[in-house]
């Protein structure tokens, strides 16, 4: 049998800058827990910053319900853990990580015990090892973040989940979707709204480092820019 292993890391400026472990590119098939959703997990690959805070900005514009000071920004399938440190940066109520992988959720959660030692954040963080159709989210208004974690068949697990818990709750739910290949899901789900979908572009510093990493593999492409998708949970009754 092939030994199994990640992709050589090519080391992104974000890692350099603040002393954290977010790079490389760790192929699906090397992510195996025994799990039944295993089938459904894709890569593993850390957002660029710039395109995670595009859409933060774009969220912001959206006329969200509560100020982000009211909102629980959660990573789901949170991986090494950079898109919490990068919402951080915002005064979220808190940032909330969930990871099903033990591996990356404890390089997550050294990555943000470094952070919080060393860096300046707005938010507090939590890493939470669990299956995140499992996930009992937390009152009141929250932001989801997806870097495409898992295939449909999950995805609808857990559009099911936020049905559940939120039909019966006051509270919002807001989605940032990157990487959006499921998004045939919302968009036909009478529950959620599309806000924005369309290329959000990199920066050309986030996009070096994206061709760097890329270049180590042939499966994977880089563009420049990522699709994404903004959605809001508007319940059934009012999506008609």
């Amino acid at each position: 049998m092939a030994r199994k292993r990640s992709i050589p890391e090519a080391v992104h400026p974000f890692d350099e800058a603040h002393g954290v472990e977010t790079s490389g590119l760790i192929p699906a098939e090397n992510l195996k827990t025994g799990h039944p959703h295993d089938d459904e997990v894709t890569a593993y690959y850390g957002v660029a910053p710039s395109i995670l805070r595009s859409l933060i900005a774009r969220w912001l514009d959206s006329g969200p319900s509560h100020s982000i000071e009211k909102v629980t920004f959660i990573d789901i399938g949170a991986g090494k853990g950079r898109g919490l440190l990068i919402a951080s940066e915002y005064p979220f109520k808190e940032v909330l990580g969930i990871e099903l992988n033990p591996e990356l959720a404890a390089l997550a959660q050294k990555n943000i015990s470094h952070w919080v030692a060393t860096q300046e954040f707005l938010a507090p963080m939590t890493l939470i090892e669990q299956d995140a159709t499992e996930f009992y989210f937390p009152d009141g208004p929250c932001l989801l973040f997806l870097f495409h974690p898992f295939e449909s068949k999950v995805l609808a697990k857990l559009m099911r989940r936020i049905e559940t818990q939120f039909a019966r709750r006051r509270g919002t739910v807001d989605l940032l979707y990157v990487n959006c290949e499921c998004r045939a899901l919302l968009d036909g789900h009478p529950a959620f709204e599309r806000l924005f979908f369309g290329p959000v572009a990199m920066t050309p510093e986030d996009h070096v480092a994206d061709l760097a990493a890329i270049a180590q593999q042939a499966q994977y492409g880089s563009t420049g820019d990522e699709e994404c998708a903004i959605y809001r949970y508007v319940g059934r009754t009012q999506a008609a």
